[in-house]
């Protein structure tokens, strides 16, 4: 079992909200609204969070305490806290290196890493940092050739688990993202060249580490491809929609740990516990797809109570803090994942963001753990006040 690494974090931003202020100095303001905004009216985005922040928990403080342990076991590795970093396209838009910068330091903290199809680091290099740790989320191909090829690089990469996406049937109505010109295909607009040089330490960056790009998709794309191309290529190569039909050869190709992301609700969770799947993570994808649907922590309640004992259940989207993350570990989740947060502590710190975010939600979290006088993680769900 690996020992991660010790907890320290910078006392100027304790709390996520200062890494997004932070951040929003830094980064240009077409990619602090991608990664910011939701979709629609961002209605769903908000309550997330919100929604997660009713949970209330009950502190019993007269019990014989002696310690408060994070380390959560989920899929035979011990992982030092019940946390984990969330995948995120385009990452390198929002700070250069920002996925290697986040590899890096779920590695070193010892906790899971998820790498996007669609962000801005290979998935060997990805396992190259995190010797072979890290897991790889397939957004899915048209084609089994292209399908079989990645989840071939991805075994060959030793990553452990592996995540098929079905929330992203059709790409979200981001209005902000519409007018930054950051829809398929993107462009960049004269507004968008002047946010550039408000922001010169991003400039620079980006300058000095090349413009982001989609390495693990690099092998299939023509080279040279203008903007007007790389739309018309992502629409002909990726259908985001999934079924069983198309679930089951990867299942009988995948030898590790398979999980689906983008549960919400519980016919789609019982069709994965049917196809053999190992997991499930609860999510609506950030508030980004779906204005009109649940929160998150609505249907993860039902699920878990329905599921849990048949599959690992897992959640992300509107976690911000590591209240948050008891909360829903209260809920029943067995583990949580985050994006925007660990996003937010790259942009507004760069290099040192990844290992300061960690330690930041580690400390919190280990604070309520022991408020509550709450032992094990997966003892919360005895704190909950139903």
């Amino acid at each position: 079992m690996r020992e991660g690494k010790k907890i320290e974090f910078n006392s100027k931003y304790p709390s996520i909200e200062d890494l997004r202020k932070k951040a929003r100095t830094r980064v240009p303001k077409f990619a602090m609204e991608y990664l910011d905004g939701g979709c629609n009216e961002d209605i769903n985005l908000h309550k997330n969070t919100s929604k997660i922040r009713e949970v209330e928990l009950s502190p019993y403080y007269l019990s014989k305490h002696t310690a408060s342990i994070m380390k959560t076991e989920l899929f035979g590795h011990t992982y030092d806290a019940p946390f984990g970093i969330a995948p995120v396209g385009l990452q390198g838009l929002m700070w250069p290196k920002a996925p290697e910068i986040l590899a890096k330091a779920a590695f070193d903290h010892n906790i899971p890493f998820i790498l996007s199809t669609v962000t801005t680091t290979s998935i060997e290099r990805a396992a190259e940092i995190t010797e072979g740790n890290a897991w790889f989320q397939l957004y899915h191909p048209t084609e089994d050739r292209l399908r079989d090829d990645i989840i071939k690089r991805a075994e060959a990469a030793r990553c452990p688990v592996l995540v098929i996406l079905c929330d992203v049937p059709t790409f979200g109505f981001r209005p902000r993202d519409i007018r930054n010109g950051l829809a398929m295909p993107p462009k960049m607009s004269l507004n968008n060249i002047l946010q550039i040089l408000k922001r010169p330490q991003w400039a620079a960056e980006t300058l000095i580490n090349g413009q982001p790009n989609f390495e693990t998709l690099k092998p299939y794309m023509p080279k040279n491809l203008d903007l007007r191309q790389l739309g018309k290529f992502m629409d002909e190569t990726f259908s985001g929609r999934l079924n069983e039909e198309k679930i089951k050869p990867i299942r009988d190709m995948w030898k590790g740990k398979l999980v689906l992301k983008g549960v919400a609700n519980e016919a789609d969770a019982e069709k994965a516990v049917r196809l053999g799947l190992d997991g499930i993570i609860v999510s609506n994808h950030g508030g980004r797809q779906l204005d009109a649907g649940e929160s998150s922590i609505k249907p993860l309640t039902r699920i878990a109570e329905k599921y849990g004992d048949q599959i690992t259940v897992m959640m992300d989207s509107g976690l911000r803090s590591g209240p948050d993350i008891a909360r829903t570990l209260a809920k029943g989740a067995e583990f949580t994942f985050m994006g925007r947060s660990f996003m937010y502590g790259v942009s507004a710190l760069g290099k040192k963001g990844g290992d300061h975010t960690i330690s930041l939600l580690k400390t919190q979290l280990q604070q309520v753990m022991e408020q509550v006088c709450c032992e094990n993680v997966k003892d919360f769900p005895n704190h909950l006040i139903k």
